[in-house]
């Protein structure tokens, strides 16, 4: 019977094979051409904000590791191809005509360099594409800093956790993946070749390959000794314990041991498979390998079961005692939340205060915040926005500002660009990007005053707006904070596609849109310079744009401002960092500057608590970056950085001078961050406590408050934080009491300006970021937790804990919703279709007890272009709630019948400055001694400077503005003082009562 001979691969003609080439030449073009495009890009941007170094260091680490890992990977598969080639039967024999390994065989004989060379390249090719995103293990690795603590159970610094282990554990990995690989294509080979041959009873498995596969085998097993080595180490991070992390009693008393154990049995297995290649008999190396599985499965894994499920289970609390007191002093450090950096204080939490009490929080009640900068953005853009292609942010910030000496705090915001503004008939490629190019201007509007009350015609209840801009005629209006220069290219509205050709225009050329009567070319140095054919035909092929090639208003000294979000520029020249979420404006020596802030976070500190990043900074506030949900157990706010809204210069300063991975980070990029000297004064006074910051360390706290590990094993004495109340949409009273008990969004914290309920001071007033915390499941306050952010106590944390049931946010809430005053009205305004719009719901200390502030707005719901109106002003102190159009008025419903009886001059004795009198102010009545027919000097003088202070006061409350409230009341305390040491000083009793029943206002 005829047979016919093995088919080989069918052959491509010379015309086949040129299409070919050339369709692989032009998809690796395209492939590589946007790339390098895209690096060209980015290193003329880089050049220009002057970070090139962080760029080309982060380019050569990664072409090192791509290199690096590939020679790794792709030279030990060529070295095991090329011994199984060699080692190959001189004889194979062929099964039969239509024997495929034998076809396959023919093939690869032929062609023995391509496959030689190509499978390796290729493997190499993509071992090192996976391997060069890791890029910061090696720079940390070999820029490592010390500690100075180490960890409880091997004594090792913290520094070999964080720079060293994580990168001995990536090498090891990719040292598994070679070796794995390796055997892989050694066994194919083998078998290609004759080495291995599948026919027969058992097969055959000649002895070279036989030597050669038992070598690669042992050394995968005496890797996993390796492996079982540094396990130990990651035991500190183990999170068998759903209680807590860290190395747990089944940890080091079963599973420390079992990994040891196993190290032995792994270096025996190896050693088994190294004499097995030597002596070529598999018999010892199948004897060891299942004595490594079942010792795994013994000792590693039923022993720890057996341990944990008959010991410690029944016993938790003694037995994790030890892990629970690590975890906790490691969770403390991470978090930055040590004893040198928190203070903690009971707080009593009065439901009934007297006014002598209430007096010590003078600078609190003087400085209470009515505008809500999550709410009034829409208010902002109605009444500031001046043209459709400008805009604001959908939050706004809040910063504090010395106006007189008086710190005031002040919602702030940038009148940005905002292209998708521009008329849809006007928007072309030249108006969107070379003639509105740039932002005008600064807006402020004091957080603690509304223009009027909003019953006043309609008219009232809206910020009293401060701008710094640019004037109708073109010059500069620099407004009460000194702007030099309004005009911003920068800021938070751009897009991340979006670009601006500017300045260098030719004469007659269209300039950049000023104001409408006045056109302006930009000089600043922001920007990359695009005038060259060269950069223009980048550029042009970078957007898709071939309006940048040949528009003649495009000039040699012309520049492309793109990457303008501060964010984003932040995060590009400092890759290293986590970046907040809410960068904010801020007035610095005359110019409008980004504040940004930046994080150093690590995954793997021993012991410490593990925390979903993005999980914990989400909250109910609108329009904030989420940063990513990475798992950390370490963070600093390490960096403070600056992005300047005209030239979008980037400036990183060094904010905590003791964090190791930011030394790390500063060894890897030298020069790039500034030290902390060189921040200066005004723009120090500017810098808040970082509100994700802060989200993560109040959720630390919420549990890490415990010291003792019996009551953090049984968690009674946990916390929380609360939902944000003030979030509801529903339009009914109903619908609103319903929502009230579902689950909600997590409060944010507040920034305010307020006194220290923890200082002795109580006229110093600071810039704070406050939050409550609840009761674990409960709705009641458990703590007030503050974070200063002045340059004199900056990080310095208050706890405030209360032991008494005091009402939390929620209930709050609820009991503003059903006091009958105010559901009525509100019913009334939903009836008209009027949208009722929450505000924040402000928790602050004042006289031992908590004051509750929301501000309540208005908005008409079926109007696109509808903007909030404060309405109301709820307060809260106790179990009286307040609610009228000014704040005084609401305050003095609450505080009404503090006192009986109060001076004739209508001052109740002790009463503070911030606080309304619960009466009508009277004109006071001097006392006179008999006899002496006429009043002292300085009776008279004190008559007179408190009828002034009266005065001042009534203006004030008419104004809403309360810091004047505040220091005229200061001034009523202090002449009421001065006529009872006059009345004091008197020679005999007076002829005349000093005291008066008072006569009642009418409330609300």
């Amino acid at each position: 019977m005829a047979t016919r001979p093995p088919v080989g691969l069918p052959k491509l003609s010379r015309r086949s094979r040129l299409l070919l080439i050339i369709g692989g030449v032009l998809l690796v073009g395209l492939i590589t051409g946007s790339r390098l495009l895209g690096t060209y890009v980015n290193w003329l941007w880089f050049g220009e904000v002057h970070f090139r170094e962080v760029y080309s260091t982060v380019l050569l680490t990664r072409l090192g590791l791509f290199v690096g890992i590939g020679l790794l990977v792709g030279g030990l598969v060529a070295i095991n191809l090329i011994i199984a080639y060699r080692t190959r039967p001189v004889f194979v024999p062929v099964t039969g005509p239509d024997d495929p390994v034998a076809r396959y065989r023919a093939v690869v004989s032929r062609r023995m360099r391509l496959f030689a060379i190509g499978i390796p390249v290729l493997i190499g090719l993509i071992a090192g594409a996976s391997a060069q995103a890791d890029w910061q293990q090696l720079q940390l690795f070999l820029n490592a800093t010390p500690f100075g603590v180490t960890d409880p159970q091997f004594g090792h610094d913290i520094g070999f956790y964080a720079f060293k282990l994580p990168f001995y554990t990536w090498l090891l990995s990719w040292l598994f993946i070679a070796t794995a690989v390796s055997f892989v294509g050694a066994v194919v080979s083998h078998y290609l070749f004759g080495g291995i041959r599948l026919a027969g009873r058992g097969g055959q498995l000649s002895g070279p390959s036989r030597a050669h596969l038992s070598i690669v085998a042992g050394v995968f097993v005496l890797l996993k000794a390796v492996a079982y080595f540094f396990d130990r180490y990651m035991l500190l991070f183990s999170d068998r314990n759903d209680k807590f992390n860290g190395a747990t009693y089944t940890d080091l008393n079963a599973v420390l041991p079992a990994k040891l154990i196993l190290l032995c049995i792994a270096v025996f297995c190896a050693i088994a498979f190294f004499v097995g290649a030597v002596l070529r008999n598999l018999q010892l190396p199948a004897i060891a390998t299942v004595l490594l599985i079942l010792s795994s499965v013994l000792v590693g894994a039923a022993w720890p079961a057996v341990l944990e499920q008959f010991s410690v289970k029944p016993n938790a609390i003694e037995r994790e005692a030890e892990s629970i007191k690590r975890n906790i002093t490691a969770t403390k450090q991470a978090f930055g939340l040590t004893d040198d950096k928190v203070e903690t204080k009971p707080y009593e939490g009065k439901q009934n205060v007297s006014l002598d009490e209430l007096k010590k929080d003078q600078a609190t009640l003087g400085n209470i915040r009515l505008l809500d900068p999550a709410v009034v953005a829409k208010t902002f853009t109605q009444f500031q926005q001046l043209r459709p292609f400008y805009g604001f942010p959908e939050k706004l910030d809040v910063d504090r500002y010395k106006i007189d000496n008086q710190l005031q705090d002040y919602i702030v915001a940038v009148r940005e660009l905002n292209t998708a503004g521009i008329p849809q008939g006007q928007r072309d490629w030249i108006n969107q990007h070379l003639i509105y190019t740039h932002g005008n201007g600064f807006v402020a509007a004091e957080a603690s005053k509304v223009n009027t009350p909003a019953d006043n015609g309609g008219n009232g209840g809206y910020p009293v707006f401060q701008a710094s801009e640019v004037a109708p005629d073109g010059k500069v209006q620099p407004g009460p904070f000194g702007v030099e220069q309004p005009r911003t290219y920068y800021g938070e509205l751009g897009s991340p596609g979006d670009y601006a050709i500017v300045g260098g225009r030719d004469s007659g050329a269209p300039g950049e849109y000023d104001t409408d009567s006045s056109s302006y070319t930009y000089t600043g140095s922001g920007g990359v310079r695009i005038g060259g054919i060269f950069n223009k035909l980048v550029f042009a092929a970078a957007y898709g744009e071939r309006n940048i090639l040949f528009n003649q208003a495009i000039t040699d000294d012309s520049r492309i401002i793109f990457n303008r979000h501060p964010r984003d520029r932040v995060e590009a020249v400092a890759p290293w960092l986590t970046v907040d979420g809410d960068p904010y404006p801020a007035i610095v020596d005359g110019k409008i500057t980004w504040i940004v802030d930046g994080y150093t976070t690590l995954d793997n500190y021993p012991y410490a608590k593990k925390t979903p990043l993005g999980e914990v900074t989400n909250d109910s506030l609108p329009g904030v970056a989420q940063l990513p949900n990475d798992q950390i157990s370490y963070i600093r706010n390490s960096v403070k950085a600056t992005v300047d809204a005209y030239d979008g210069t980037v400036t990183l300063y060094e904010m905590d001078t003791q964090d190791p991975v930011l030394k790390a980070w500063m060894g890897v990029f030298p020069g790039t961050v500034k030290p902390n000297s060189d921040i200066s004064p005004s723009l120090r006074e500017h810098f808040r406590y970082p509100e994700d910051l802060f989200k993560v360390q109040r959720e630390t706290l919420s549990k890490y408050h415990v010291s003792e590990p019996r009551d953090f094993f049984s968690g009674v004495s946990f916390w929380g934080v609360p939902s944000d109340p003030t979030i509801d949409n529903a339009t009914t009273l109903e619908q609103q009491a319903q929502a009230a008990q579902q689950p909600r969004d997590q409060q944010p914290p507040f920034y305010v300006v307020a006194g220290d309920p923890t200082s002795s001071d109580s006229n110093k007033v600071s810039f704070q970021l406050t939050s409550s915390l609840v009761r674990q499941n409960r709705e009641f306050m458990a703590s007030y937790v503050t974070a200063r952010s002045d340059p004199d106590n900056y990080g310095k944390i208050s706890v405030l804990t209360l032991n008494n049931e005091a009402k939390g946010p929620q209930q709050i809430q609820t009991q503003f919703l059903t006091s009958a005053t105010v559901s009525s009205e509100l019913n009334l305004l939903t009836q008209q279709k009027t949208k009722v719009v929450y505000g924040n719901l402000l928790t602050l200390p004042v006289g031992g007890g908590l004051l509750y502030v929301e501000p309540v707005y208005i908005e008409r719901a079926s109007q696109n272009t509808s903007f909030p109106q404060l309405s109301k002003v709820l307060v809260s102190f106790g179990d009286k709630v307040g609610y009228a159009p000014t704040l005084s008025e609401a305050l003095e419903q609450v505080l009404t019948g503090a006192a009986a009886q109060v001076p004739s001059t209508g001052q109740t004795p002790g009463q503070t400055p911030g606080q309304t009198p619960s009466t009508t102010p009277t004109s006071p009545s001097t006392s006179t001694p008999p006899g002496s027919g006429q009043s002292s000097p300085e009776l008279a003088q004190a008559v007179k400077d408190i009828q002034t202070a009266l005065g001042a006061i009534k203006s004030a409350q008419a104004s809403g503005d309360f810091a004047a409230l505040g220091n005229a009341y200061k001034a009523l305390d202090d002449a009421t003082k001065k006529w009872e040491a006059a009345n004091a000083g008197a020679s005999s009793t007076p002829t005349s009562s000093s005291v008066v029943q008072p006569t009642p206002t009418p409330s609300g």
